[in-house]
């Protein structure tokens, strides 16, 4: 029976003591617009996505225990197999033939996964999803690019329907579950004012209670989708998933017009919610928003820029 690989046979070795520090960014959805349910239990969308300024910070570093090490000092990420970034490591190295369970030789030659949390949880904002497609991207890099981004992206749908937009890494149009996307790159700069209430927000209850019949972002995208595809704020911010979140939570709502009222261009929830980001031309009234609304204390709240 051949020998398993380490985990670091051909990318790190023990003996370098080397972190490598990463940043995983959050995104949002600047329309969602869900189109039919699958007979696997999925829903085809179409969306456009964009990666913000609002980030998670991953070190990556060698470790002296046997295989997969992942540490999280936020009270509701897993330390365990079940965090998303956990298993983009295991799948990592299970393509690339190695073992994390059964180091060469019985040897303790692992990875230690660091994550500090930034970007809140279960609010529509894909960090987990981010933070899988951070570990694939970072270990390919270290193993000097064993798999190509096709398979890499296959990888990471495996794991998450958003894991390949965040392969991607910039602005792109979605459709599929998710995973066949179009680079867009009309889009302009915005900052965002991002308010968070203090609730998750489970994204396979949402789907599982929308009616298709009641969706209306069809009809608000029709001129993008058909026409010239420009993304104007005051008309295509639109998501479906908010007919179902909002009756759930009606203080979404409320968020969506404190923005406004702050002079936000538009405001929506991004995903299945709760997160509500507003959108500014002008950073000043978004710093102004900022300002305002940190005074609840039920509610996160960031200023963040789109990333290109």
């Amino acid at each position: 029976m051949a020998a398993k690989k380490s985990l670091f046979s051909g990318g790190w070795t023990t003996e370098q003591d080397q972190n490598l520090r990463i940043k995983s960014p959050a995104k949002i959805n600047l329309f969602l617009h869900v189109t039919a349910k699958r007979s696997d239990g999925y829903h085809d969308l179409l969306s456009l996505m964009c990666c913000i300024s609002l980030y998670d910070n991953i070190t990556l570093s060698p470790s002296s225990c046997q295989g997969i090490e992942i540490c999280c000092m936020h009270a509701s990420v897993p330390e365990n197999h079940t965090n998303l970034a956990y298993r983009a490591a295991a799948l990592f190295f299970r393509e690339l033939g190695c073992d994390p369970a059964f180091p060469e030789s019985g040897e303790k030659n692992g990875l230690r996964i660091k994550i500090e949390k930034n970007i809140p949880v279960a609010a529509g904002l894909g960090g987990g999803s981010s933070n899988a497609a951070a570990v694939l991207s970072a270990l390919n890099s270290v193993y000097d690019h064993p798999f190509s981004m096709a398979t890499l992206s296959n990888m990471g749908l495996s794991l998450g329907a958003d894991v390949p937009f965040f392969l991607f890494g910039k602005p792109a149009i979605a459709a599929g579950i998710g995973e066949k996307l179009t680079d867009y790159a009309k889009l302009r700069h915005f900052t965002l004012m991002l308010v968070c209430p203090e609730f998750s927000v489970s994204t396979a209850a949402v789907y599982k209670k929308l009616n298709l019949r009641l969706t209306k972002c069809e009809k608000k995208l029709k001129k993008f989708l058909f026409g010239e595809p420009v993304f104007d704020v005051r008309q295509h911010l639109c998501n479906d998933l908010e007919l179902v979140t909002t009756v759930l939570h009606p203080e979404i709502l409320q968020i969506k017009q404190k923005l406004m009222d702050l002079n936000a261009n538009g405001a929506l929830m991004s995903g299945s919610g709760p997160a509500v980001f507003g959108v500014f031309t002008e950073s000043d009234k978004a710093r102004f928003a900022y300002d305002v609304l940190a005074e609840n204390d039920n509610w996160r709240v960031f200023i963040a820029e789109t990333l290109f």
